[in-house]
């Protein structure tokens, strides 16, 4: 590892990161609407709730042990 010192002192030294990007991003203009992003994310975390309510009970827990978790039920 170099430090600032040590690289500022190099021939050519750029600590400029714009070459540095995520590919994942690039196709941004293409992604579906808000809504339609939303209801994915409910949907996944519907569906990671329902895993681990069934990992939960696998356990042996009592079934009607509510989690010390608030709900916005």
């Amino acid at each position: 590892m170099f430090s600032y010192d040590e690289l500022m002192k190099r021939d050519k030294v750029s600590l400029d990161i714009f070459w540095l990007k995520d590919e994942s991003l690039e196709d941004s203009e293409n992604l579906p609407d808000p809504e339609v992003l939303a209801a994915e994310i409910v949907e996944n975390l519907e569906s990671a709730l329902e895993q681990f309510k069934s990992i939960y009970e696998e356990l042996g827990k009592d079934q009607t042990m509510e989690p010390e978790v608030e709900r916005g039920n």
